[in-house]
């Protein structure tokens, strides 16, 4: 079994869906010719031609647009979005007409369509090229929200939202992109959307992260009895995993690299707090990037969660 980083599992996984479903569709900027910004895409234009593999213009909101007429024609369009601060104009699209298709016909239409697009800091990229704002995302009703830690859940997980009949936002942790290799089986394996995997077995305190983090979780726990879950997805996420983890562990440290006001950390802390109450042993902690814009490239690191914030969030978190 081949050994693949998250760029080749990504390309792996538009290669096979694209050979098993003519009616699969990537579009976007330099998508084609160029591979894409970070060469996810790289040959798919040369072995499926400028109908399947799709360059756009400069236009976010065009590129979502078009994918959404496609997708309620019966089309499967995969959009890719350069960066995740560039898809801000096209949040109208998604928020008024992919999101709502379903409802809005009764349904009798869907919108079978995947916005792919990476997100987060650790590259020490210009301004709006770090953003981490995935919870705008789960706001909004009709929407999925995937983001894969790992070059195995990336494929297996963009294969599931590629057949999945609603729309999907697929977001990819640009610091993943080429940082691990591992196992990725070639041919066809599908991970569910809405179920988290527990990374790390654990009994004194329950850590839940996503994308990037989760892998700052793992060297933070090192020393430390805790059952680690990654998320994968947030919209719908998997209460059942992480209230069943709680309910042994009684202790929760949510870790997110987007700004803690409104990120999704608090929404699992709420659902933790209403549903699993009397089992908490102490109170829910949050280890989150700041609440301000994300700084450029020197205070980029200062900005994200680190091992040592976690660490200390597992210290103040035991001492209950």
């Amino acid at each position: 079994m081949p050994k693949m980083n998250m760029v080749q599992a990504i390309n792996l996984a538009l290669r096979e869906e694209l050979q098993r479903d003519k009616d699969v569709i990537i579009l976007g900027e330099d998508v084609g010719l160029d591979g894409g910004v970070f060469r996810v895409t790289e040959g798919l234009l040369k072995q499926f031609g400028p109908e399947r593999v799709v360059d756009t213009p400069l236009a976010e909101s065009g590129i979502v647009g078009a994918a959404i007429g496609m997708a309620a024609y019966g089309l499967k369009p995969v959009a890719e979005i350069q960066f995740m601060g560039f898809i801000y104009p096209a949040l109208d699209q998604i928020f008024s007409h992919a999101a709502r298709i379903r409802s809005r016909s009764r349904g009798r239409y869907t919108c079978p369509l995947v916005v792919r697009t990476p997100y987060g800091a650790g590259i020490k990229p210009p301004e709006l090229h770090s953003e981490s704002a995935e919870a705008l995302f789960c706001h909004m009703p009709g929407i999925k929200v995937v983001i894969p830690a790992t070059p195995y859940t990336a494929k297996g997980l963009l294969i599931s939202s590629i057949r999945d009949p609603d729309p999907v936002v697929f977001l990819e942790a640009t610091r993943l992109y080429r940082l691990i290799k591992e196992e990725v089986p070639e041919g066809e394996y599908t991970l569910p959307l809405g179920r988290a995997r527990v990374v790390r077995e654990g009994n004194e305190m329950t850590v839940i992260a996503w994308g990037s983090m989760l892998h700052r979780v793992l060297q933070a726990v090192k020393a430390v009895d805790a059952e680690v879950i990654d998320l994968m997805t947030l919209r719908p996420f998997d209460e059942e995993t992480i209230l069943r983890s709680v309910k042994k562990t009684g202790r929760v440290v949510i870790v997110h690299e987007a700004p803690k006001t409104c990120g999704f950390g608090a929404e699992i802390s709420a659902t933790v707090a209403e549903e699993a109450m009397l089992y908490l042993k102490a109170p829910i902690l949050r280890v989150t990037g700041y609440d301000a814009v994300m700084p450029l490239a020197k205070l980029e690191e200062h900005f994200m969660p680190t091992v040592e914030r976690i660490q200390r969030a597992f210290e103040e978190v035991m001492k209950y």
